[in-house]
């Protein structure tokens, strides 16, 4: 999948410089394209960007300037795993302004906020993606229990999350 995107780029001419994201589907033991990417986001971001130990900044400017080439991408060996926890109602109409508890967890996991607000000395909902937990370890299997484990001591109201990530992997 990759190499004949990467091709189809070189035969068209195609200049490309910056992210290419595969979104994959497994249907009956087999991988699928169902979507390209041409930015970081939600969650690809909270995977991928905890694990470039390299100076990131130099390397878009080295990909802007025309000179990666020159540099070596350092990547951290362990694996990532995140799971968002989203608000009551997602992907729809979510719900907003439910009080955010646990977040003071002493925990290895990195917090990723995203749908969430301070107000008045409280972090609330507002919006539907509210927070990422990323965690890093060995394996992927390793990395998700530690995310999960996170969640466990985080709460808000309606507050929702898949249980099923990375176990088709």
């Amino acid at each position: 999948m990759i190499k004949p995107t990467i091709d189809g780029l070189k035969n068209d001419n195609i200049d490309y410089q910056g992210f290419l994201f595969f979104g994959l589907i497994k249907v009956k033991e087999e991988p699928y394209v169902i979507e390209y990417n041409v930015r970081m986001g939600d969650p690809e971001s909270e995977v991928v960007l905890p694990r470039i130990k390299s100076d990131f900044l130099e390397l878009l400017l080295s990909i802007s300037n025309g000179e990666l080439s020159n540099h070596q991408l350092e990547i951290d060996s362990q694996q990532a795993a995140t799971v968002f926890l989203v608000s009551g109602g997602y992907p729809e109409k979510y719900e907003k302004g439910k009080e955010i508890f646990g977040l003071d967890i002493k925990s290895d996991s990195i917090l990723f906020h995203a749908g969430a607000k301070s107000e008045n000395g409280l972090v609330k909902t507002n919006g539907g993606r509210v927070i990422a937990i990323t965690s890093m370890a060995d394996s992927v299997k390793d990395a998700l229990v530690k995310s999960y484990e996170t969640i466990k001591n985080i709460k808000f109201e309606n507050m929702n999350y898949r249980k099923d990530i990375g176990f088709d992997l």
